[in-house]
């Protein structure tokens, strides 16, 4: 939020706009229709070495239109000014000449959401762009600070909200609006070609839940730091301990592999698992797109569709895919409200996912281990969704005797995910400030490949 978005949370005039659109629709021969409105407004600072390199303010007001002849689709976008008579028309005419598809549709009237609840997604906290800058400057000072700390890639700090109105022609209408507030900043340590760079950050929906500008700072300054003076590892078998940054990118494969759609499309390594063993028998993965604060909830979804928690893992059991109205048909389900709205698409995708924590800390992970590889980052798209294979550049610390002994850089790590989710054990320190989140995991039997 910025202090002039005091009207944000006011939605009548994209209501009446997506209202008049799905009318339109009806009036131009649609048997059905939905139309969705989004909002959005942003600010952000950008410094480096004290002084601001860049300010940025964006506003936008977009609507689209799907509507439905029989089983023949089609969808049109424009910005919210524009005539809804000639949209629907154009959309209509588009439809009469589009393939048949069987699974598409709006979602069943029966499962639209009756009441929109709310969700304290929104916060009026009014923030100038001087405030962004003495944010920004702030987290760049603390970092620079720290010992080892040589040079600055820049900091930065941004505020705004987003919204949505959605109306579909068989009697939903609802709406809901978020703010996102954020501060960032990436230090360099060392110098010529052994310099290191890192980063922190913080990304939250209420102004006050946010890290400190100085808190981000040293942090980002710290983490450079202690990567100085990396070696190589031998290559050969290796335990894996994957910090929590990490560890979230291994949740979302396996988001994106229980995703209806991929399912439905083949194009999923676990396509054939439902009610078997994925994970191993600790592991439980939550997804709840109702969390009060939640990252990334909503009252519903972007067919109007109130998404429940599900336990979509259950110590190791798959139990659900992520479904969307087309992917529920063309799997022969019903939806569960797991459906994204991307301009006039919608598809499924999860919400607030979890990997659920267990018992023990992240130092009882790393004490457990002989010899192992704490790793840091990942970087490099070596990640195959239909076959599960996973082999990633990783840079991260070595761990001797239960303790980490040295920063590690120019590996790769491998393995396939079928195998990491049966060989993991999730530490008690999830964060759930992420839409998508996860504890450190360790994960047993992948391959280095280093010197």
């Amino acid at each position: 939020m910025t202090d002039t978005d005091h009207d944000a949370r006011d939605p009548q005039k994209l209501t009446d706009r997506v209202s008049a659109l799905v009318e339109a629709a009806k009036r131009a021969g649609a048997d059905a229709a939905d139309a969705v409105a989004v909002r959005g407004r942003s600010a952000s600072v950008s410094v480096r070495l004290g002084k601001v390199e860049g300010t940025e303010a964006s506003e936008s007001e977009d609507v689209s239109l799907r509507v439905f002849i029989g089983k023949r689709v089609a969808s049109v976008s424009a910005t919210a000014a524009s005539d809804p008579a000639t949209l629907a028309e154009r959309a209509v005419a588009m439809a009469r000449v589009s393939p048949e598809d069987p699974f598409q549709g709006l979602a069943d009237a029966a499962l639209l959401a009756k009441v929109v609840n709310e969700l304290d997604l929104f916060d009026d906290t009014a923030v100038s762009a001087e405030q962004l800058k003495a944010d920004a400057l702030a987290a760049e000072e603390a970092a620079l600070a720290v010992p080892g700390v040589t040079n600055s890639g820049g900091s930065g700090a941004g505020a705004g909200f987003g919204g949505l109105v959605l109306a579909t022609s068989h009697g939903f209408l609802g709406h809901y609006v978020g703010t996102r507030f954020s501060r960032s900043v990436s230090m360099v340590a060392g110098e010529g070609t052994g310099m290191e760079r890192d980063y922190d950050f913080s990304s939250r929906l209420h102004f006050a839940d946010l890290d400190t500008p100085e808190t981000i700072g040293v942090s980002a300054g710290e983490r450079a730091v202690r990567r100085l003076n990396a070696r190589k590892a031998r290559t050969g078998p290796i335990d894996v301990v994957f910090d929590p940054r990490v560890a979230r990118g291994i949740a979302s494969h396996l988001a994106g592999a229980i995703n209806g759609a991929s399912v439905a499309r083949k194009t999923s390594f676990l396509r054939d698992m439902m009610g078997k063993q994925v994970a191993a028998g600790g592991i439980t993965v939550i997804d709840e797109p109702q969390r009060p604060r939640g990252p990334a909830s909503r009252p519903f979804d972007g067919e109007g569709v109130a998404g429940e928690r599900l336990v979509m893992v259950e110590n190791g059991v798959l139990k659900h895919w992520f479904l969307s109205t087309s992917a529920a048909r063309e799997l022969g389900l019903q939806t569960n409200g797991r459906g994204a709205r991307s301009g006039s698409s919608v598809s499924p995708s999860s919400t607030n996912l979890s990997i659920e924590p267990g018992v023990g800390s992240p130092q009882d992970l790393i004490g457990s281990l002989k010899t192992g590889f704490y790793v840091t980052e990942v970087f490099g798209q070596g990640v195959n969704m239909i076959t599960g294979e996973y082999s990633r550049g990783a840079s991260g610390f070595w761990i001797e005797n239960g303790e980490l002994a040295y920063p590690v850089s120019e590996v790769t790590i491998a393995s396939n995910l079928k195998d990491m989710f049966l060989n993991m054990v999730p530490a008690n320190d999830i964060d759930r400030n992420f839409g998508t989140a996860a504890p450190t995991l360790l994960i047993g039997g992948m391959t280095l490949a280093g010197s």
